[in-house]
């Protein structure tokens, strides 16, 4: 092992970089994949006809696939059709749909946990259907989603490092091309790439239960 070789300022430098690139993915993800999911969830609770199965039958089939599979399709697969995407944006493409299936599980189960007897008095106080979803249901929901979703969250930023195989330049791809000059920087280069998913991934969580106790 040679940590001063292998986490040199150069090498340091060169790492964070590629780790920016993964907090750039992974929050564009976020962002797209909670937006999306929330839409599919809600639809399908509200078994809105037609778009509620459809939607049902497409989460399904999507988190029934290994997300390495969805990123070589929009990478390879793609372009055979006329659609070509940068690495960047396929591996944002992936993820979004990959996770927006997963999340939107979470959001389906949290309206479904919202009690029934909250529900019929918002009705039975004037509320329309939708005025009771927006105003009742989905503000307590989301209050009870935020640990499970932190969770997928965090479990998101891990997958980033699957983008290795397209040679997104993420950190594991910097970890994998230092590597690649030294064998002894092998341990030194993952021991630091595990130390900054830990790092983002501890604050995430400690952020999740600070959020739990405000909304208990």
């Amino acid at each position: 092992m040679d940590f001063i070789g292998a986490l040199s300022p150069v090498n340091i430098q060169f790492l964070l970089r590629g780790f920016l690139i993964t907090i750039e993915v992974a929050l564009i993800s976020i962002a797209l994949s909670f937006v999306i999911s929330v839409l599919v969830g809600t639809v399908r609770y509200a078994k809105v006809p037609v778009l509620g199965k459809l939607f049902a039958f497409l989460v399904e089939t999507i988190r029934n696939l290994p997300l390495l599979l969805i990123i070589f399709f929009t990478y390879f697969a793609l372009p055979q059709i006329g659609v070509k995407l940068d690495k960047f944006t396929a591996a944002v493409i992936a993820l979004v749909i990959f996770e927006s299936a997963m999340i939107s599980e979470i959001v389906r189960g949290g309206l479904n946990s919202v009690e029934k007897g909250l529900i019929e008095a918002a009705r039975s106080s004037g509320l329309s259907q939708v005025q009771t979803l927006r105003h009742i249901v989905l503000p307590i929901a989301l209050r009870r989603m935020v640990p499970p979703m932190v969770s997928q969250f965090i479990s998101l930023l891990k997958d980033t490092s699957l983008a290795v195989v397209i040679a997104l330049p993420e950190l594991m791809n910097h970890v994998n091309i230092i590597n690649g000059q030294n064998v002894n920087y092998v341990i030194p280069t993952f021991v630091f790439a595990a130390l900054l998913y830990f790092a983002v991934n501890y604050v995430l969580s400690i952020a999740s239960r600070k959020l739990e106790r405000k909304h208990s």
